[in-house]
């Protein structure tokens, strides 16, 4: 179950739906999650009362379509499969809201079983035996 937070600077909701669908469809492309697992939280942020700050580091040119995608998700997946994460999620994301390659960001976190609870206070993929 990855959990995805996006932040995007000046997004309405039509562009944030649209950034969050390319996300979610790269993760099932790419790493094989169910469809129906989608988590997910869409933020914009109007450059005054939040704001989301940024540079061209690594000699990247980024504007104010800059977008942060963090991905939670349990160990386990290859450096292939988060290489081709991070090129469907740019890919889609320039075909459903017309984002740069160069505006997405894309950073994952990764923990493991015990670190879920997906309601009812149980830590659901920690399964005991016994």
């Amino acid at each position: 179950m990855p959990f995805v937070r996006i932040d995007a600077l000046h997004a309405d909701r039509k562009r944030l739906e649209a950034v969050g669908r390319a996300v979610h469809e790269a993760l099932i492309d790419a790493i094989g999650i169910p469809r129906d697992d989608l988590f997910q939280v869409l933020t914009s942020h109007d450059g005054t009362r939040s704001m989301l700050r940024y540079d061209d580091y690594f000699g990247i040119h980024r504007d104010d379509d800059i977008v942060f995608a963090s991905i939670t998700m349990r160990s386990g997946r290859t450096d292939d499969q988060k290489l081709a994460l991070y090129r469907r999620i740019a890919d889609l994301a320039k075909e459903y809201a017309d984002l740069e390659p160069r505006n997405v960001l894309v950073m994952i976190h990764e923990n493991t079983s015990i670190d879920w609870s997906l309601g009812e206070g149980v830590a659901q993929y920690a399964q005991t035996s016994g």
